[in-house]
C-alpha cells in the first residue's frame, strides 16, 4: 500500500512539472507573436491617384 502512494505523488509531481513546463512553452509562444507582430514595419498609406516618390 505505501509503493502504491509513493507512485501515486511521484507521477503526481511528474505531471504538475509537465503542466508547469507546457504553460511556460505556451506563454513564451505567444509572447514570441506579439513580439514579432509589433516589430513588422507598416508602410505609410498612400492616398489614390497619387504617383509613387522618385529621387
Amino acid at each position: 500500500m505505501a509503493d502504491d502512494y509513493k507512485m501515486d505523488e511521484g507521477r503526481k509531481s511528474a505531471l504538475v512539472k509537465a503542466g508547469f513546463a507546457a504553460g511556460i512553452g505556451s506563454a513564451a509562444i505567444v509572447a514570441a507573436l506579439l513580439y514579432a507582430s509589433r516589430s513588422r514595419t507598416k508602410k505609410p498609406k498612400q492616398a489614390k491617384g497619387v504617383p509613387p516618390a522618385t529621387d
